[in-house]
């Protein structure tokens, strides 16, 4: 949220970090946010405290030109010449080396070096773009600073003024493009009411799906045991057909005998 404000309202920004301050004092990247903002804002002793203690949290240098142009803004430029003398000054990136030099160049002028302080941008190489620009902006103010405005003037008088507010960080940023996304929420609603019903009406026909299966098994159930009953009425009719034989032997053991061919006639 401050790196978006820094452009837009650095004061706004800076409060962000002082609350961020609060929560993660101990998380380098938040003090450096503080270190900036402060810069932005002018705050310069409390910019330098800020971003020393990012130095010592996570050993980087990166920052040191802000650090000595906080110096020129507190009315030491002398300090500022001195750390761009510091063996820090050369693990910069080349960016960082060239913004470094402009502010050596700015605190040169400042103690009325202004052949130093062309000197300290004579030794950049040409630069293209918006750093290359910066590099012509810092040349111009110190032929200014030592009473050469014709030189400095003919030095911009080709350049976009847009270019060199840009090139500054003084141009307006960009009107930002905010889509918003619109929430209905009744139709939420009414969505989540459907889906429901719909849940209710699956979970009705899954019910009546299910009780169709348990009647077709009480069905099978009950057939399956009539199966079992028959046997039971086939061995009822052979015990009765067994009975009907023996009742048909004893009836042939209790008849009238045959006489035989041995045996005498009663007398008449």
């Amino acid at each position: 949220m401050a790196g978006r404000l820094l452009d837009i309202d650095p004061e706004l920004a800076y409060q962000h970090t002082q609350a961020a301050v609060r929560r993660g004092g101990r998380i380098d990247v938040v003090r450096e946010a503080a270190g900036i903002a402060a810069y932005r804002t002018g705050r310069f002793a409390e910019a330098l405290s800020e971003l020393r203690t990012v130095r010592r949290l996570n050993g980087s240098s990166e920052h040191l030109a802000i650090m000595a142009d906080a110096e020129r803004g507190l009315g030491r430029p002398e300090r500022a010449i001195a750390l761009a003398a510091t063996p820090e000054a050369d693990t910069l990136d080349p960016y960082s080396k060239v913004e470094l030099a402009i502010v050596v160049s700015g605190a040169r002028s400042d103690l009325g070096e202004h052949d130093a302080a062309l000197v300290a941008l004579d030794k950049l190489p040409t630069l293209k773009g918006d750093l290359g620009l910066r590099v012509l902006q810092a040349r111009a103010a110190a032929l200014e600073a030592a009473g050469r405005t014709d030189e400095a003037a003919a030095l911009l008088a080709d350049v976009d003024p847009e270019d060199l507010e840009r090139a500054a960080g003084n141009a307006e940023p960009e009107e930002e493009v905010v889509v918003y996304d619109v929430y209905d929420e009744e139709a939420d609603v009414e969505d989540e009411a459907g889906d429901l019903a719909d849940d209710s009406d699956e979970d009705d026909s899954d019910s009546a799906a299910e009780g169709d299966l348990e009647d077709e098994d009480e069905d099978e159930d009950e057939d399956l045991d009539e199966s079992d009953d028959a046997p039971d009425d086939e061995d009822d009719f052979d015990d009765d057909e067994d009975d009907f034989d023996e009742e048909s032997d004893d009836e042939d053991a209790d008849g009238p005998a045959v006489p035989g061919d041995g045996d005498e006639e009663s007398p008449s």
